[in-house]
């Protein structure tokens, strides 16, 4: 008799291990598998943000944030587009005449700052590698329209995509190919100005 109990708990045992081995690979697959969940589910947010989206997002466009804000191009810009936008930082901001930034974030200043705004994208989509592939196919320089009417002439610093503005000034492309669901970014150093 005992040896029979001695069976039939060594057997319980057993059964009980097994479950518990059963129940942790479960829960490791469980685990697993959220994971994988969110890793997709960040990569489907990265996609499905617009432009505006992916902006807001980055401390380092809080200024053009707010210039899109105060010109009322957040509808423009989270458009299906595509556009291409050639994104001035906040420190590109930061090298303009003192009070320029304030002065155009005023609601009397707002057509001037649609209008330098809208010179900062083109339409289309246009990654990094296109660009480059315009400006080589070009002799070296590859001028582009601008949704604001005029143009920017687009050529290469070494390996780096520069912009020359409509009133000559020079700014490099910083940072390439930040994707969004209605186009892609470009950051670049410098404010660029379209024509007086």
């Amino acid at each position: 008799m005992r040896i029979l109990s001695t069976i039939m708990l060594a057997g319980l045992m057993m059964i009980s291990c097994g479950e518990a081995k059963k129940e942790k690979d479960n829960t490791e697959e469980a685990v697993e598998m959220a994971s994988t969940e969110m890793e997709t589910t960040a990569e489907e947010t990265m996609v499905t943000e617009t432009i505006v989206g992916v902006a807001s997002g980055n401390e380092n466009f809080s200024t053009l944030v707010a210039a899109v804000q105060a010109a009322d191009l957040v509808g423009t810009l989270s458009s299906d587009g595509p556009f291409t936008v050639f994104a001035p930082t906040n420190d590109s901001f930061a090298k303009l005449p003192e009070g320029t930034v304030e002065s155009l974030l005023q609601p009397q200043n707002k057509a001037a700052l649609i209008n330098l705004l809208t010179y900062h994208v083109v339409a289309g989509e246009f990654s990094a590698a296109a660009v480059v592939e315009a400006i080589n196919n070009n002799d070296g320089s590859f001028v582009a329209e601008t949704v604001q009417g005029d143009k920017i002439t687009l050529t290469l610093d070494g390996e780096n995509v520069k912009l020359i503005d409509a009133q000559g000034n020079a700014s490099m492309v910083i940072m390439a190919d930040v994707p969004a669901s209605n186009g892609v970014i470009h950051a670049i150093d410098a404010v660029v100005m379209p024509a007086e």
